[in-house]
């Protein structure tokens, strides 16, 4: 799958079957359920699903804990928008 068919299944509400757990929970973020994509990246226990959660608390405006998990994820909070990391993000993991 391509970034460009990522997107238009957001634009479409469809979510791809098949999709890894870390793409699923980006998936639902950009459809604008936040709730279920932290539910899933909660229960991704590796360095990948860290960094997913930490974006998400970022979006939800908690950096304290955004910061825990991007330290988590062995990284830092980067200083791009919102929407440049939740890009970079998907493309790591497409």
């Amino acid at each position: 799958m391509t970034f460009g068919e990522f997107l238009d299944s957001v634009k479409k509400g469809q979510i791809p079957s098949g999709l890894n757990p870390l793409l699923k929970s980006l998936w639902h973020d950009a459809n604008g359920n936040w709730h279920k994509a932290h539910e899933i990246a909660q229960d991704i226990a590796s360095a990948d699903g860290s960094l997913i959660h930490a974006y998400l608390h970022r979006k939800e405006g908690d950096l304290w804990n955004a910061n825990y998990w991007y330290k988590r994820a062995g990284s830092e909070m980067p200083q791009v928008s919102l929407e440049e990391e939740w890009e970079l993000l998907v493309r790591k993991f497409l």
